[in-house]
Formats: structure tokens, C-alpha cells, sequence
């Protein structure tokens, strides 16, 4: 299995989500798989790389700005943003970054 998100060649944009976590996980694990599976459903989604630890980072990539625009407002993915707000998230930083180079080895 491959743990890293298949991307085209650049240029294409990543949305960078980096959050600590409240003790709260009722429905967590739950919403953030729904929230991968209707992700990947949106015109534009290229793949998704996450790692938790004391600090999560998770990285969706996305073809072009509007796509991101479009996910962004999603209502149900709008619905888990005030949930993780008001329940799972102490705090968080999302940074939108346009790729232009990468390899890999």
C-alpha cells in the first residue's frame, strides 16, 4: 500500500491542515473518513496524506484554486468544519500552497 497521494505532475495545489486535538473523539474517526470519501467525489481532488501525533497534519491536493473553493463550501463538509470547531479541535492553521515541483524516491 502505498502511503502517499498519487499527484500529477505540477503545477497543482495542496491545502495544508494542522491541528491539535481536544480529548473529544465521539464521531471523529467516523466524520473524517466520511470527509475523505466525499472529498475524493469533488471535481478536482487529487489524493490526501495524513499523520497524527501530537500535532496533525493532513495534506489534500487539489487541481486548481476553485476546486478548492468548491470543497470548501460543501455543506456537509461545512457541517464537519463547525463540528471540529466546537467539539475536536484546540486549534488548527490551514495554509493553501500551489505546488510546483516534486519528486519522490
Amino acid at each position: 500500500m502505498n502511503l502517499f497521494a498519487q499527484t500529477p505532475t505540477p503545477p497543482y495545489y495542496a491545502v495544508i491542515f494542522t491541528s491539535t486535538r481536544t480529548e473529544d473523539e465521539q464521531g471523529y474517526n467516523l466524520m473524517a473518513k466520511k470527509m475523505v470519501s466525499l472529498a475524493s467525489q469533488q471535481p478536482g481532488f487529487l489524493g490526501i496524506e495524513s499523520a497524527k501525533g501530537d500535532v496533525g497534519i493532513t495534506v489534500s491536493y487539489w487541481s486548481d484554486l476553485e476546486s478548492i473553493k468548491n470543497w470548501k463550501s460543501n455543506m456537509e463538509h461545512h457541517d464537519a468544519q463547525k463540528k471540529g470547531r466546537s467539539q475536536w479541535y484546540s486549534s488548527f492553521k490551514l495554509r493553501i500552497a500551489k505546488v510546483e515541483r516534486d519528486y519522490e524516491m
